[in-house]
């Protein structure tokens, strides 16, 4: 049987980019005969990202109010719960992922081999965008407190380009970090002994609109990681289990 597959997409201010980015994931899907399903969710934006979702009938969930990278990709795995998807797949709505690498990250899923798959910069020295100098030393430096606390060498703990096994679609829907969701998750889950793979892929530089994690805050950013790493190490996790 074929495998659900639901590309979970948070939209902030994205009103130069999100039409583009949903009608690159529909035309790859008339071509290559997928079937991804879409999930924008428009995270209280101030501009034209609402009227752009409604006027061109994009699958999406309106927040009332600004609830950050963390609540929005959460309502989108409550969604995917809610909806019996096998596989949720967080997609950024910038034109940074590249619905291509798509089939890649969810075939380990597929075949039982992994729970998270993290589509990565850097696992493979690949000709692709990897961000700013400064921004790849503090991911590095993050990777280094990541496999501290977990044991487990992860080289892209910032990529939001991930793919979910239907059992973490569950404890996603449940609990999920509404700051630095994405490297706390990864740890998290490492620690409840999930199978996390990472698979190389090319990513592009953003379009329009600004990044949700602005130059002066990456020091911050990378201390207070850091520190949440930390506090994981000695934490005890468990699993939580589908009901």
């Amino acid at each position: 049987m074929a495998q659900k597959v639901l590309l979970i997409i948070p939209a902030y201010n994205e009103e130069e980019n999100i039409l583009n980015t949903y009608n690159t994931i529909k035309n790859y899907n008339k071509k290559q005969k997928t079937n991804y399903d879409v999930i924008v969710i428009n995270d209280g934006s101030k501009d034209n990202t609402k009227k752009i979702l409604e006027d061109n009938d994009i699958p999406h969930i309106n927040l009332l109010h600004n609830l950050g990278i963390g609540g929005a990709v959460q309502t989108g795995y409550k969604y995917a719960y809610y909806n019996n998807y096998d596989i949720a797949v967080q997609y950024d709505g910038d034109g940074q992922h590249d619905v291509r690498y798509v089939k890649n990250i969810i075939e380990p899923i597929i075949k039982d081999k992994a729970d998270l798959v993290i589509g990565s910069r850097f696992v493979e020295n690949i000709d692709t965008f990897k961000s700013t100098f400064a921004r790849r030393v503090g991911i590095k430096i993050i990777s280094a407190f990541m496999k501290f606390s977990t044991g487990k060498k992860i080289y892209d703990t910032t990529s939001g380009f991930r793919a979910c096994s239907k059992e973490l679609i569950y404890d996603f829907s449940l609990s999920y970090p509404s700051e630095y969701p994405e490297p706390i998750t990864t740890a998290e889950i490492l620690k409840k002994k999930y199978r996390v793979w990472e698979i190389p892929v090319e990513m592009n530089e953003r379009v329009g609109g600004v990044s949700s994690i602005r130059a002066w805050k990456n020091i911050y950013y990378m201390i207070s990681v850091c520190l949440a790493l930390l506090a994981i190490k000695i934490r005890r996790y468990k699993k939580c289990h589908r009901v």
